[in-house]
């Protein structure tokens, strides 16, 4: 074989091995993270250091142990592919026509992510549904939907709700991180009940493939391509649904509903660019409220009365009931 040859050989036999290891990190990033996680994967790191998170434990331990003892009902419902969704209703002290469906966050659950701020949503007159997102808490589910299959979810609670408490009830939908981009997305269907007034969205991201181009960049240093396209296939092949299927950008385009976008000034996990991009495109009204000194999903911990005051003004003025 001449030189020629070699240079050739070589040059291939790397192509081979660079497209071997590239398959090999979208098998990888496929694998820890879409399949189901029947236990928290998100470092705690990304919300708070040691000290700060002792200081948020002192808040959420006992609201924790307060809403677990509380009349909760367990409920559950059938997605569109049939699987079993779970999710636990707790009606306020004053009867009522609100209630929030409250959306968590990956690898999650409902009554871990909400027990801080469920007493808040009950004082000010809203029932509470918290569910369980497929493949995570008690729903069924071998894949994490990240908001592409969760937001067909979350329009079957809507329509749970209805059915059972009536056409007048008022419906808003909150959620944190993943929860909170599947309320985003749930509002881009045509066809949502105008029972929904709004959504509460703290710390979206604004479609799985930013959220996962942006971690591979920043903690392995590579580029989305050609990691991401595979991933992609892998996704679609066995889990349903590709990266880019959906995003918060093309539902809030064209919402009507109004929209209230919380994010940590401090958030390297799903960066606060993500939330300028959807305040930008939101076509309906919307309020923003960056929390200074916040990481990923850590607002509400960090500053719960600046918080609160910018959800009861939201609600306030878009709820009637």
């Amino acid at each position: 074989m001449n030189a020629l040859g070699i240079t050739g050989a070589i040059i291939c036999g790397a192509a081979v091995v660079g497209a071997a290891a590239t398959f090999g990190g979208a098998v990888k990033l496929f694998n820890s993270v879409i399949p189901r996680q029947d236990q928290l994967r998100v470092d705690i790191s990304e919300m708070a250091d040691e000290a700060t998170w002792e200081e948020y434990r002192k808040m959420i331990t006992p609201a924790k142990e307060w809403l677990m003892e509380q009349p909760l009902e367990h409920i559950n419902i059938k997605a569109r592919d049939g699987i079993t969704l779970s999710g636990h209703y707790l009606a306020c002290d004053t009867p009522g026509k609100k209630l929030v469906i409250c959306l968590h966050g990956y690898t999650s659950n409902g009554l871990s992510n909400f027990c801080a701020i469920s007493k808040f949503y009950l004082d000010h007159g809203f029932d509470l549904l918290i569910t369980d997102h497929r493949a995570h808490g008690q729903s069924e589910g071998g894949y994490a939907g990240f908001g592409i299959l969760d937001r067909f979810d979350c329009l079957k609670w809507i329509e749970y709700v209805i059915k059972r408490f009536g056409a007048d009830i008022e419906i808003l939908l909150y959620g944190v991180s993943m929860g909170a981009t599947t309320a985003l997305m749930t509002l881009g269907f045509e066809y949502l009940p105008k029972n929904v007034k709004g959504a509460v969205a703290d710390c979206a991201f604004t479609s799985p493939y930013d959220v996962f181009s942006h971690i591979i960049k920043r903690d392995y240093k590579l580029p989305k391509f050609p990691i991401m396209n595979f991933s992609d296939m892998l996704c679609k092949r066995k889990a349903g649904y590709k990266f880019r299927d959906y995003s918060t950008l093309t539902a809030l385009s064209k919402t009507d509903r109004p929209v209230l976008l919380i994010h940590g000034a401090d958030d390297n996990f799903v960066p606060v660019w993500m939330t300028e991009q959807n305040y930008e495109i939101c076509a309906s009204p919307k309020e923003k409220l960056i929390v200074e000194n916040a990481g990923h999903g850590a607002s509400y911990y960090e500053n719960k009365e600046l918080y609160e005051k910018a959800v009861t003004n939201f609600t306030t003025k878009w709820f009637i009931a």
